[in-house]
C-alpha cells in the first residue's frame, strides 16, 4: 500500500519596505505571489496591501495578525503543517521589530521550513524619499517602544553624523526631551516626515527645540531625521517635489484604457482617480465582423486601418474566436492612428506599415495615406473597423482618395453608470485639481454622467477635436500637447504645474494669497 505524501508548507517573514510598493523586493513580491495565506501587520499601508491582493493568488487569505509572538506564530505553523504558504508580511524589514525576531525564534524551533526576506528600513527609506541624507556614522532604527531609547548614545551618533528613527508621532515629545537632556543642541536641524513613501507624504523641518510643535496634526508613524543631513533636504528632496505631487486628477476612461494614464500620473506624483465614462460592447450584430474576418484571411483588403486599441482587441478577439492568429495578416498592410494603437498591434508581432509622424488624428492619417494607384495597388479596398459612434471624416477622405472602404462596426461605447455621489460632489466642486480628457465622447460622458467639473479645475485635452468639444460644453482648455497621446498629454499636464510652480514663486505673498490659481501647487506657497 502506498501512502499519500502530505505536502510540505512553508514559512516566510516578508518585509514591505516603508509603504511604497514599489519598494517591495523581487524576492518579497514572489514570496506574496505565491502564498495561500497572509497574515499582515496593521502598520502595512492599505495601498500597499491593494497592490499585494492584486498580484496573489485568487483563493490568497488575508488577515490582521492579532495577539502576542507566540500567538502569529501558531497560525503560521499551523498553516505550514496544513501544506500551506504562510507569509507574515510586516512594515520595514523583519529584524527591525523585537515581535517578529520572538516570532522566528519560536518557529525556528518547530521542523517547518521558513525564510525571512529583508525589505527597506523604515527609518532609511523614508529619509531618502524625503531627500535628507544619512552622511557620515548614521544610526536609523525602527523604534517599537521609545523608553528602550539610550539616548546618551543617539547623541553621540548625531554628533558623528545623522539619525534617523521611524517611531509614533505620540512619542516625539519624549524624544525631544531625551535629546535635549542628553545635551543635543537645541538648534541641531530636524526633519519630520508622515506618510512616508506615500501619495501624500509630508515633511516638515524645524529644530530640536521645536520640532514638536512644528509636526503637530502628524498622526501614526512618522520618521525623524537629526544631524546636518537636515538641511541638505532643499536640494535633494524629490519625492514630494515632483511635478505633480499631490494634485487629484481626474481620469475620465475606460477601466481597461485607465491603468497606462494613471501608471504615468502616479510617477509625477498625482493621485489619479479614474472613472469610466464609457464601456465598450460587441456589436449588436456580429454579421459585419464575421465578414470582415473572413475578408481579410481571404485577402479582400489591402489595407487594415485601427483608428484606437479597442478596435484592435475587436479585431483580435474575434480572430480567437475562429483560431487565427497573426500569419492571417499577411499580405494585408496596417495603419494604426497614434502609438498606442500601433504598439496594441506591435503587441501581437506585427509591425504597422503607417503611423502618422505629424498630427495623430484622422487628417493627420489622411495627410501621409497615399491615394489608390490601380496599377501599384490591384487591392483597392480597406477594411476600417471602428465604433458606432465614429466620424465620417476618415471615410470620406479614403473615398476621396480612390480606396473603397468597408466601414464597420467593431465595438459600440455605450455610457457607463454614474460615479459615487461623493465623487459626482468632487468634479462640482472643485475637489479635481486637473482633468484629463482623451477623446470628445469622454467629454460628453462624463458631462453626462456626474456633470462640468469646476472652473478651478485644470483641464488637459489630448488633441483639437477633443479641444473643440470641451468649448462646447463651457470648458476652458488649460494643456493641448504637441502630439495626441497619452504619455504627450501626461508631459503636458506636468510641465504646466512646473511652470505654474515658478510663477506662483515669483510673486510676492500679498500677491500669492489674492492669485486666482488653484491646486497644491498654489497652496504650498500661501
Amino acid at each position: 500500500m502506498t501512502r499519500t505524501r502530505k505536502p510540505v508548507g512553508h514559512i516566510a517573514f516578508v518585509g514591505a519596505g516603508p509603504g511604497d510598493p514599489g519598494l517591495l523586493t523581487r524576492r518579497a513580491h514572489d514570496a506574496l505571489v505565491d502564498a495561500d495565506q497572509v497574515v499582515y501587520d496593521r502598520g502595512v499601508p492599505e495601498s500597499l496591501l491593494d497592490a499585494v491582493r492584486a498580484q496573489a493568488r485568487s483563493d490568497a487569505q488575508f488577515t490582521p495578525a492579532e495577539g502576542a509572538p507566540g500567538d502569529v506564530a501558531k497560525v503560521l505553523i499551523s498553516a505550514a503543517r496544513s501544506g500551506l504558504n504562510a507569509v507574515h508580511l510586516v512594515a520595514g524589514d523583519p529584524f527591525g521589530h523585537d515581535s517578529v525576531v520572538k516570532e522566528v525564534q519560536a518557529v525556528a524551533r518547530t521542523a517547518a521550513h521558513f525564510e525571512v526576506v529583508p525589505g527597506v528600513g523604515q527609518a532609511e527609506g523614508v529619509a531618502t524619499y524625503a531627500g535628507v541624507p544619512l552622511p557620515g556614522v548614521r544610526t536609523a532604527a525602527d523604534v517599537e517602544d521609545v523608553t528602550t531609547l539610550d539616548f546618551e548614545a543617539l547623541a553621540a551618533a548625531i554628533g558623528r553624523g545623522s539619525l534617523a528613527l521611524a517611531v509614533d508621532a505620540g512619542d516625539l515629545a519624549a524624544i525631544r526631551d531625551g535629546l535635549l537632556s542628553a545635551g543635543v543642541d537645541g538648534t541641531t536641524g530636524v526633519g519630520v516626515t508622515g506618510d512616508g513613501t506615500g501619495e501624500t507624504q509630508y515633511t516638515t523641518t524645524s529644530s530640536v527645540d521645536s520640532f514638536v510643535a512644528a509636526a503637530l496634526g502628524f498622526t501614526g508613524r512618522v520618521v525623524l531625521t537629526v544631524g546636518e543631513g537636515v538641511g541638505q533636504r532643499d536640494k535633494l528632496s524629490w519625492w514630494e517635489n515632483r511635478p505633480l505631487y499631490g494634485w487629484k486628477v481626474l481620469v475620465p476612461r475606460t477601466k481597461e484604457q485607465a491603468g497606462v494614464m494613471s501608471a504615468r500620473l502616479r510617477a509625477y506624483g498625482a493621485i489619479p482617480c479614474e472613472v469610466p465614462t464609457i464601456a465598450v460592447e460587441p456589436p449588436r450584430t456580429p454579421a459585419q465582423m464575421e465578414r470582415a474576418v473572413k475578408g481579410l484571411v481571404d485577402g479582400r483588403y489591402a489595407w487594415v486601418i485601427f483608428t484606437s486599441v479597442n478596435a484592435v482587441r475587436a479585431v483580435w478577439e474575434k480572430f480567437a474566436e475562429h483560431g487565427l492568429d497573426a500569419r492571417h495578416f499577411g499580405g494585408v498592410k496596417i495603419a494604426c492612428i497614434g502609438e498606442a494603437t500601433a504598439d496594441a498591434v506591435r503587441a501581437f508581432g506585427i509591425q504597422p506599415e503607417l503611423v502618422p509622424s505629424g498630427e495623430q488624428s484622422s487628417d493627420g492619417l489622411l495627410a501621409e495615406f497615399s491615394p489608390h494607384d490601380e496599377i501599384l495597388d490591384p487591392v483597392g479596398r480597406v477594411l476600417l473597423p471602428r465604433a458606432d459612434i465614429a466620424t465620417e471624416t476618415l471615410a470620406a477622405g479614403l473615398t476621396e482618395r480612390g480606396w473603397e472602404v468597408d466601414d464597420v462596426t467593431a465595438y459600440r461605447t455605450v455610457r457607463a453608470a454614474p460615479p459615487p455621489a461623493e465623487i459626482r460632489d468632487a468634479i462640482k466642486s472643485g475637489g479635481f485639481d486637473a482633468v484629463l480628457f482623451t477623446s470628445s465622447s469622454t467629454v460628453r460622458n462624463l458631462v453626462g454622467i456626474a456633470g462640468k467639473p469646476h472652473a478651478r479645475t485644470v483641464v488637459a485635452v489630448i488633441g483639437p477635436k477633443t479641444a473643440e468639444t470641451a468649448t462646447e460644453f463651457g470648458l476652458r482648455v488649460d494643456v493641448q500637447p504637441p502630439h495626441a497621446s497619452v504619455p504627450d498629454l501626461v508631459e503636458a499636464l506636468a510641465a504646466y504645474a512646473v511652470e505654474l510652480r515658478e510663477k506662483l514663486a515669483a510673486m510676492p505673498a500679498k500677491q500669492r494669497r489674492g492669485s486666482k490659481v488653484q491646486g497644491p501647487t498654489a497652496l504650498r506657497f500661501r
